[in-house]
């Protein structure tokens, strides 16, 4: 485990409300001098799925199982990389096209451990946080299934 997993401040919120990116990414470098790099990442509902026209999302999430999950992932994240902070904010509640969803910082003295780490956090956000999708259309709603891509953008952070 690296060093900076007893040091690293960690900040993860579920929440309704949007988030500011950059209030996000002040709050995290504040007074740090030991930050090279901040990397970001934010999902944002899109108006389409597969050609499939898209008016709003519902995210549902299982609270608390919902937090532990996402921390296990930072834990793990922490101990693979040299991280100096991360940041992870997920919304709930319905969106619309062109609303932000969610928030991931990581520092790092240095960008690759910044990128490598926020990007292993979208894959498994993607694929093992406990929150549900449900997609509305000019069709109808429905609950959104896990897609195989996601899984498989997961596996490579899988230990051999």
């Amino acid at each position: 485990m690296s060093s900076a997993a007893t040091t690293c401040p960690v900040a993860i919120r579920i929440q309704q409300d949007d988030f500011d990116i950059a209030r996000e990414i002040a709050v995290l470098t504040k007074s740090r001098t030991d930050i090279g790099a901040v990397v970001s990442f934010s999902g944002i509902c899109r108006a389409d799925e597969d050609s499939s026209k898209i008016a709003a999302l519902t995210l549902e999430h299982y609270p608390g199982m919902a937090e532990a999950e996402i921390k296990r992932h930072v834990d793990e994240a922490i101990s693979r990389w040299p991280l100096n902070g991360v940041t992870v904010i997920h919304r709930v509640g319905r969106f619309e096209p062109g609303q932000n969803i969610v928030l991931v910082l990581t520092a790092s003295q240095h960008r690759r451990a910044a990128f490598e780490a926020a990007e292993f956090l979208m894959d498994y956000l993607k694929t093992s946080a406990p929150f549900w999708k449900k997609e509305e259309s000019a069709t109808g709603t429905g609950w959104v299934e896990a897609h195989a891509r996601d899984d498989e953008a997961a596996a490579r952070w899988t230990k051999s």
